[in-house]
C-alpha cells in the first residue's frame, strides 16, 4: 500500500504528539509527584479532632533530616496553622531545602487546601484526611487558598506558609509561663519560661521577657524533643511604672511566638500591691 509523504508527516506528527502526552503525564505523576488524593487513610471523627494523635497536635513536626509534617485543620473560615480570623496571620514555616508532608482535615464542611505555585491542591473533608508531599527548594512565600465554596466568609479565607532559609528555622514553642499573681511595689519578682524544642536536634533558644517598658533576654539550651526552663528575675523598683495598679508580662522565643497558656492568653499581668494597700489591709485585720 502506497502512503503519501503528507500522510507520513502527519502520521509521525501524530505519534510525537501522543509519546509527548505519555512523558508530560509521567513526568506529571512520578516527577512532580502529582497524584489525586485518595480515601486510603483512616476516617476519623471531625468531632473530636483535638483527641486524635495528629489533629490534636497542630503545627509543624520534624520527622528525620530534611522531613516534616505539618498537621492542619481547615474549618469556617481559617486554616489552623496557615492563618487566622480578621486577616492576622499565623503562618506555617518550614525551612528550605526540605521535604514537607501536609496533613490536613475538617470538623465542618468541605474546604479545599491550595498552596499557590505548588502542587499541593485538595479537598478537604470532615473526617477524612488529606495528604500531600511537597518539597520547598527556596526561600520565598506561599498563598493557601480555599477554593472549594464553603459558606458566607469563603472568600476571606487564605493563609501563608513561609520557607525561611535554614539558620533561621527552629521549632521552639512556649509551653508554660509561671508568674506570681501579685508583687509588692519594690520587690523582686520571679517570671519562669518552659520552652518545647520539637526539632531532632538540641538547639538555643532565644526566650524575650516584656514587662512593663523593659525587655530582657535569656539564651536557653534545649535538648532535642525537649523541654528546658529558664527563669527572668525583675526589680520592680527599677520599672517605670508611674501609677500603674498592673505589672504587664509578654514572653515570646526566637521567631516571635507568644506563650500559649491554659487560659489562651498570649500574656499576663501582676497585680501590684503599694504601701497604702499594705497599709489598708492591716487596718482590716484590726
Amino acid at each position: 500500500m502506497n502512503i503519501h509523504n503528507y500522510e507520513k508527516l502527519w502520521l509521525i506528527a501524530a505519534m510525537l504528539l501522543i509519546i509527548g502526552f505519555i512523558v508530560t503525564i509521567t513526568y506529571g505523576s512520578v516527577g512532580l509527584g502529582i497524584a489525586m488524593i485518595d480515601d486510603s487513610e483512616e476516617t476519623i471523627d471531625p468531632n473530636a479532632l483535638e483527641d486524635h494523635e495528629r489533629f490534636g497536635d497542630l503545627g509543624v513536626h520534624q520527622t528525620g533530616d530534611g522531613e516534616y509534617d505539618v498537621n492542619i485543620r481547615a474549618y469556617q473560615f481559617n486554616f489552623e496553622p496557615g492563618s487566622s480570623a480578621l486577616g492576622v496571620h499565623d503562618p506555617i514555616v518550614v525551612p528550605e531545602n526540605s521535604e514537607v508532608t501536609l496533613y490536613v482535615t475538617s470538623p465542618d464542611v468541605i474546604h479545599s487546601f491550595s498552596v499557590v505555585g505548588t502542587n499541593a491542591n485538595t479537598m478537604v473533608v470532615p473526617g477524612e484526611i488529606s495528604t500531600m508531599t511537597v518539597e520547598f527548594n527556596e526561600v520565598r512565600e506561599y498563598g493557601i487558598l480555599c477554593n472549594e465554596y464553603c459558606g458566607s466568609g469563603h472568600h476571606g479565607m487564605e493563609g501563608v506558609l513561609k520557607v525561611v532559609p535554614e539558620d533561621e528555622f527552629h521549632l521552639f514553642s512556649i509551653a508554660d509561663v509561671d508568674a506570681p499573681e501579685s508583687a509588692e511595689a519594690g520587690d523582686e519578682l520571679e517570671i519562669t519560661a518552659t520552652v518545647d524544642n520539637d526539632a531532632l536536634d538540641a538547639d538555643t533558644a532565644t526566650v524575650t521577657l516584656e514587662v512593663g517598658e523593659e525587655t530582657v533576654e535569656n539564651e536557653l539550651d534545649v535538648d532535642a524533643e525537649s523541654s528546658a526552663s529558664t527563669t527572668f528575675t525583675v526589680d520592680t523598683s527599677e520599672l517605670d511604672l508611674e501609677d500603674a495598679a498592673d505589672i504587664d508580662w509578654t514572653v515570646t522565643v526566637e521567631d516571635g511566638s507568644e506563650a500559649t497558656l491554659e487560659d489562651g492568653s498570649a500574656s499576663g499581668s501582676i497585680a501590684l500591691e503599694t504601701d497604702d494597700d499594705n497599709d489598708e489591709s492591716d487596718g482590716g485585720d484590726q
